[in-house]
Formats: structure tokens, C-alpha cells, sequence
């Protein structure tokens, strides 16, 4: 079985490699920076370095973000590449679309949480946005939320501890949903297959 390169998401990076060594696939992950999430015009100029640079040492080649707030950028320079990439809008339809989509129309405010952000939270969200520094900005970025919803992948207690803190921060009560990791070990096992 020839190896196949996987250009993660750096969110979802250390779920597809855990995944993929559980299961026996042969993969090497090459993960870009989560932070791109912040400006999602930067990820498919981001993605299309990556597959340059990879041209040539893979035969096969799949691409581990959903759309991820591309609006279709992604996916323009993926077809061009010839490469697949996982199905969604973003992660949390990876993770559990239609869960995601019920607590949504339940609550159209919900926040939502994956693992890997409720670990990141200080980093990615509070200094990322300036809320580190200017706390007072909270409810112009996070008003109109009425729920965080934490898609526990791995529902560990320091996880969970990471995810009520991201709620406190944001003075929002946590709602946990259980999804594991079936979803995505299905939708990365179609992409490589696929790949």
C-alpha cells in the first residue's frame, strides 16, 4: 500500500493522524496552521503551496478541510490539482452535520466547540480577537450567542474543563453533545479511498 499525503487543517491535523494509525492507514499528515480559520481567504492559497510542494513525493494525495469559509476558493484550486478534499461546509459537519444542524435550528445563537478549540480557546479566539486585551469588546464579537455547544469528540475532564472555561469566558452557558469520532474516521476513510 502506498503512503498517501493528507494536508490537514491543524485543527483536525492530530484526529487524522490518530485515526489513521488506529486503523492502519498508511498516511502521512502534513498539517497547515489552524490560525488560517481566522482569515479563510488565506486557506486555499494556503492548501495550493502545500500541494506544490508535495508534487511529485506522493502518488496519492486527499486534502483534510471542509470548506471552511472558502466560499468555493478551496475547492477551485483542488480541482485544478485533481485532488479530493472531506465533504462539508467545515469541521463541525465533519464532525456531526446533522447533529449540528438540529442544535442550529434548535437555537440559531449556538457557539459552537470542537475539541481542539475548546483546548485553544485563549489562543485562538481571546488573543486572536483582542479580547485578552480588551475584554470589553466580548459582547460586540459574542452578543447576539446564546449557547456554547461542545462537540466532544474525546470527552476527556481536561477537556471538558477547557470547554466550560471557553463558555465562562464568553459568559455562556456549555451544552455538551457527545460525537466522537465516527464521523470523521467514515468521511476520512471515503476521502482516502477516494484519493
Amino acid at each position: 500500500m502506498s503512503t498517501t499525503a493528507v494536508v490537514a487543517c491543524g485543527a483536525l491535523a492530530a484526529d487524522v493522524r490518530r485515526i489513521a494509525r488506529r486503523r492502519g492507514w498508511a498516511v502521512d499528515v502534513h498539517p497547515l496552521p489552524a490560525l488560517l480559520h481566522n482569515r479563510p481567504e488565506a486557506i486555499a492559497p494556503a492548501v495550493e503551496a502545500e500541494l506544490e510542494q508535495l508534487r511529485g513525493r506522493y502518488e496519492h494525495v486527499a486534502v483534510g478541510y471542509a470548506d471552511c469559509g472558502t466560499y468555493g476558493a478551496l475547492d477551485a484550486v483542488l480541482d485544478r490539482a485533481g485532488v479530493a478534499r472531506l465533504r462539508g461546509e467545515h469541521c463541525y459537519d465533519v464532525l456531526a452535520r446533522e447533529d449540528v444542524r438540529a442544535a442550529l435550528e434548535e437555537e440559531p445563537g449556538t457557539y459552537l466547540l470542537t475539541d481542539f478549540l475548546a483546548r485553544t480557546f485563549a489562543h485562538t479566539v481571546l488573543r486572536e480577537l483582542g479580547l485578552d486585551r480588551h475584554p470589553e469588546l466580548r459582547d460586540a464579537y459574542f452578543g447576539h450567542y446564546t449557547r456554547v455547544l461542545w462537540l466532544a469528540q474525546r470527552p476527556t475532564p481536561a477537556t471538558r474543563a477547557a470547554a466550560q472555561t471557553a463558555a465562562d469566558a464568553l459568559g455562556l452557558p456549555l451544552v455538551e453533545l457527545t460525537v466522537g469520532e465516527t464521523r470523521l474516521e467514515a468521511e476520512l476513510g471515503a476521502l482516502l479511498a477516494a484519493s
